[in-house]
């Protein structure tokens, strides 16, 4: 469904972008299966009909929030500074661009992380955001053969690492607090990437600095 048809103004005080806003607040705060469009209907105060005037099915308005996340994630990937350059590079952009994704986009961001398959909208969901994973993988691996990440840890690992630390945004952030998306971008890459850079003599970054002191 395109962005035109979701902002078409329809019944009185709700168009299909505001219902959609409300039902993805719903599906985080009750969970997708507990969610009824009785109880969307009511939230909305309209009749489950003026729903339906909109939308085919509750499944309808939870592909419409999940593409949402996805489509935002997979248009980072195909933006043009990401296509050259080295891949350290390449990855620090995908990484600020996922942060910008999930800041702009964050109930929609949210509620993909707590989807678990149980649907077929789900499952394909999940496939797409694992495809998302495996073309980061992918930079990741290419930045450790160029010899810019370090060579001691599974690019897999990595990528979980990294996004572990990206989704975890969605659990705290909040657009009104004191930190913008660009700072907070800048905050990721600097945690996230300067102790997987190598050092200048080409090993793993040295931790001498960290270890607990001697006791005595």
């Amino acid at each position: 469904m395109s962005e035109q048809a979701l902002t078409r103004r329809g019944r009185p005080g709700y168009d299909q972008r505001a219902i959609l806003e409300v039902a993805v607040a719903a599906f985080i705060e009750f969970g997708y299966d507990a969610t009824s469009m009785g109880v969307l209907a009511t939230r909305l105060a309209l009749s489950k009909s003026a729903i339906y005037h909109h939308f085919a099915s509750k499944d309808e308005l939870l592909e419409l929030a999940l593409a949402e996340a996805l489509d935002g994630l997979e248009g980072v990937l195909t933006e043009e500074s990401v296509q050259v350059g080295p891949a350290i590079d390449r990855l620090a952009r995908v990484l600020r661009g996922a942060v910008r994704v999930l800041t702009d986009r964050l109930p929609y961001v949210t509620l993909l992380l707590r989807v678990r398959g149980n649907t077929d909208v789900e499952r394909s969901a999940l496939s797409r955001r694992r495809a998302f994973d495996r073309a980061v993988t992918t930079l990741v691996t290419q930045a450790r053969d160029e010899g810019s990440l370090r060579g001691d840890i599974d690019p897999r690992v990595v990528t979980r690492l990294l996004f572990g630390m990206v989704n975890s945004i969605a659990e705290w952030y909040r657009p009104e607090g004191p930190e913008d998306a660009a700072q907070l971008a800048d905050d990721v890459l600097a945690v996230a990437l300067d102790g997987l850079r190598v050092n200048p003599r080409g090993g793993p970054p040295a931790s001498a600095d960290l270890a607990a002191p001697s006791p005595g």
